[in-house]
């Protein structure tokens, strides 16, 4: 793997990475170059450099001679020879010194190539007439593959000049955001390739929180609504844009909140931007009472209402109440607030707060982002989750409960990007409530629609999600491993009840740092999280556990983070406490913190629970669950029809009846709900 370095330390003596922004070199050392793959793209610059170039040669060299006695096919070949055995070259990749000395080799002959090509154009440029040659190395003229800015008008404003200053003071106090190439893999969940397709790391921070964004009934319907749709939405939904997938989603999702009516937006932050906006504008007199720790969308949106705006310390229903009581009961007034806060793992105290809103005339305003498909018997968040045994009992009915707490609450939003593993973001609630934003709000109105295919699989996805809860309870299982093998070893977890595992660093410079150390070293990646997602000094790794990873994973994951902690000097646990705490982390006198999954809800007390996932084993995929959700689709996509294996006609021994209905999820364990 193209490791990433740490070039800070050669920027003073090389020109080339003096004048080079950061962002650019991180670029070129994590990706491949096009025409050298098993080199990164900094290396194959490097090689056309005077200092570097034979530098580079020599090393190259010394990497084939190292692996010299497996490098050659002959001398492979010769190994296994006594036993009878004749290796192919497929057999070579699977061994792990033959395998890194063929590496070696194709990296030193590619090294070659690339200096021979700059010797052939350095060649051919002297057949050309003499021209101004550039001094020593070609890196301390700018390249001119990169655009110069533009040159200010005379007397005029130097809008670049502006541009990098701004992005200056983010390097500055190291809250600039770097960007990583990660793709993930759909057949080989949770691991993903870096810009080489070939350099494969572990993924510990996807807000694919179960692995839907890969679950083979979920994407076997989107192919099938993308070969009968195609692939736009055609406009938005007032010109071309309403589907019938559109609207089977928003019943889907009215459904699982058991509410009247569901408007589907391009994303959750849109969703709660427009809505806010739209409610705080038209509302007469409106007033926001907003959690101090809400979502930026949420922010944006009351601020864009013009509306007033009041904050309340994070679930402090004290502060909370004191501040709804200087108000008339008959002002229009919302509580907005969350029920997961996705960077520090705390809980919403909705039950309570539903109490309030009612005693002082307010509008519940719910954000179930990083709580749908997790928590609830059927997916639908931490305000059903309360009410478990009883959302358990009424099955999939779409009718209200009353009196439940889910019932209580006027507006829940959530989102189709993260549990869901798919794009978008939606608003639940009254009828009335939702046309009235339909009709007024522009984050709706002029956005084009998501395509039929995101919605079909959106919606699969949800259903899949309500029909089996293994998913679920696996991901919380595999949370409090993580969770208790980090408090093992020290390190500071940030204490909270849901699935969100935060593990505070408390320092920029040193959360990048860790961050691209796991990286490099470990095959682990996972983001930094800085100011201004988190507090200046509480910077933090965010680790998210799937159902999907295994239990060697997650030891490996716990070690890595040890090493990497004392590597770096980070403070542990026990640092912070002998500081008098910080960030929720080494407290004196620590609040217990109770999960909101029982033991009992996780099958642990009955034997019910799901098995773990260790090296090699599939995961489950539901049967029930996947014909339910097949269904669903009849009548806009047909029923579905089994694709039919090609037959050899040289084997005629091979039955030609159709295949069973389960044969196109490979996943093994068949499991019911």
């Amino acid at each position: 793997m193209d490791k990433l370095s740490n070039l800070a330390k050669f920027k003073a003596s090389c020109p080339y990475l003096g004048r080079t922004k950061t962002s650019t070199l991180r670029t070129l050392c994590t990706s491949a170059s096009p025409r050298f793959p098993t080199v990164s793209k900094l290396t194959e610059k490097a090689t056309k450099c005077p200092v570097m170039g034979p530098a580079l040669h020599i090393r190259s060299t010394q990497m084939v001679a190292g692996y010299a006695s497996l490098a050659g096919s002959a001398e492979f070949a010769k190994i296994p020879e006594h036993q009878g055995i004749k290796p192919s070259s497929a057999d070579a990749q699977k061994c792990p010194h033959a395998s890194k000395a063929i590496a070696a080799a194709r990296m030193a002959e590619e090294l070659a190539q690339a200096k021979k090509a700059k010797t052939s154009k350095a060649a051919a440029a002297a057949m050309k007439p003499a021209a101004a040659a550039p001094a020593a190395c070609p890196f301390h003229a700018p390249s001119t593959s990169e655009a110069k800015p533009k040159a200010p008008t005379p007397g005029g404003f130097d809008y670049e000049k502006f541009y990098a200053e701004e992005i200056e003071k983010k390097h500055k106090d190291a809250s600039y955001r770097y960007f990583n190439n990660i793709n993930r893999l759909a057949s080989k969940f949770p691991i993903a390739h870096t810009g080489n397709v070939k350099d494969e790391v572990e993924v510990w921070c996807a807000n694919d929180y179960l692995g839907m964004g890969n679950n083979p009934v979920v994407l076997e319907t989107m192919h099938r609504t993308l070969d009968t749709y195609g692939h736009g939405a055609g406009g938005t939904r007032n010109i071309a844009g309403n589907t019938g997938m559109h609207l089977a989603l928003e019943e889907e999702i009215a459904s699982l909140h058991r509410k009247p009516a569901a408007l589907v937006f391009s994303s959750c932050y849109v969703a709660n931007d427009a809505t806010l906006a739209t409610l705080g504008s038209k509302l007469p007199g409106c007033v926001y009472f907003s959690d101090s720790m809400n979502h930026a969308s949420m922010i944006q949106g009351m601020r864009h209402s013009g509306a007033k705006r009041v904050i309340w310390k994070h679930n402090d229903l004290q502060d909370l109440e004191m501040k709804l009581a200087q108000y008339p009961k008959e002002t229009p007034k919302i509580i907005a607030f969350e029920s997961v806060y996705s960077m520090c793992g705390s809980v919403g105290p909705i039950k309570e707060i539903c109490d309030l809103a009612e005693q002082y005339g307010a509008l519940t305003f719910l954000d179930e982002v990083h709580a749908v498909g997790l928590y609830g018997p059927r997916g639908a968040g931490v305000a059903e989750h309360l009410d478990y045994e009883i959302h358990k009992a009424a099955g999939q009915s779409p009718h209200p409960i009353p009196g439940t707490i889910m019932d209580r609450i006027d507006i829940i939003t959530g989102t189709l990007g993260k549990a869901y593993g798919a794009v978008g973001g939606y608003i639940a609630g009254s009828t009335d409530f939702v046309d009235m934003i339909r009709s007024y709000a522009s984050g709706f109105i002029f956005t084009t629609s998501l395509p039929p295919a995101n919605m079909a699989g959106a919606r699969a996805s949800i259903s899949y999600q309500k029909e089996y809860n293994g998913d679920r309870q696996l991901k919380q299982i595999n949370v409090r491993d993580l969770k208790s093998r980090f408090e093992a070893l020290d390190i500071p977890v940030i204490p909270g009840p849901s699935h969100i595992v935060p593990v505070l660093v408390g320092d920029p410079t040193l959360a990048r740092l860790a961050s691209d150390t796991l990286l490099a070293k470990h095959n682990v990646y996972v983001q930094a999280i800085n100011y201004p997602t988190v507090a200046r000094g509480e910077e933090r790794l965010r680790f998210t556990v799937t159902p999907g990873h295994n239990v060697e994973q997650i030891a490996r994951l716990a070690r890595a983070v040890d090493q990497t902690f004392t590597e770096l000097g980070i403070k542990r646990t026990s640092d912070w406490r002998k500081l008098g705490g910080h960030a929720g982390v080494g407290l004196a006198d620590p609040k217990p913190v109770v999960p909101v999954w029982s033991d009992q809800q996780l099958g642990l007390l009955d034997g019910t629970a799901p098995a773990v996932l260790h090296p090699g084993s599939k995961r489950v995929v539901d049967q029930r669950a996947v014909r339910i959700t097949r269904e669903k689709f009849n009548d806009l996509l047909g029923p579905y029809v089994e694709p039919v294996a090609p037959v050899d006609a040289l084997k005629t021994e091979l039955p030609l009846a159709a295949p069973p209905l389960t044969a196109s999820i490979p996943a093994a364990v068949a499991a019911t709900a």
